[in-house]
């Protein structure tokens, strides 16, 4: 991804409330059931910092995530880079209530260019990651729960 890229994004609709959908994108045993299996904490407050590693085709990803902002049961943004890899990117999470259902709109958007020659770091990479991410794992998590 470079920063000249336009931002991935990603919606889906969940037929529950808000409430249901903060907690699973905020509450660290929650998100371990449907993201990474392995976030060791997670604290929707501004200033959290995490870090944890995913293997993935031979490679070692050391994710580092800190929250930089928190707008409970509307929106929660984080930076996202990799400790071994150049490049920075912040994620934001926006919930927005339609009374019988809540719509997740899921942004990636690249400040600083990741490397070239890492295949998880092309746009289509990414875009089909948050697509399984939000639109199966998480759908299927609420869908469940």
């Amino acid at each position: 991804m470079k920063a000249s890229d336009k931002p991935i994004v990603v919606e889906q609709r969940f037929d529950t409330t808000p409430e249901v959908v903060w907690l699973a994108i905020t509450d660290v045993g929650r998100m371990r059931q449907w993201f990474f299996d392995n976030i060791p904490a997670f604290e929707p407050e501004a200033g959290f910092e995490t870090r944890f590693r995913v293997e993935s085709e031979g490679r070692s990803f050391m994710h580092v995530w800190k929250v930089t902002d928190v707008r409970p049961l509307k929106r929660i943004v984080w930076d996202w880079s990799y400790a071994e890899y150049d490049g920075d990117a912040f994620v934001s999470f926006e919930l927005t209530d339609h009374g019988d259902a809540t719509v997740l709109k899921v942004t990636s958007t690249t400040r600083r260019d990741f490397p070239d020659d890492i295949p998880e770091f092309t746009s289509e990479s990414c875009l089909a990651g948050w697509r399984y991410f939000i639109q199966q794992r998480l759908k299927a998590y609420l869908d469940e729960n």
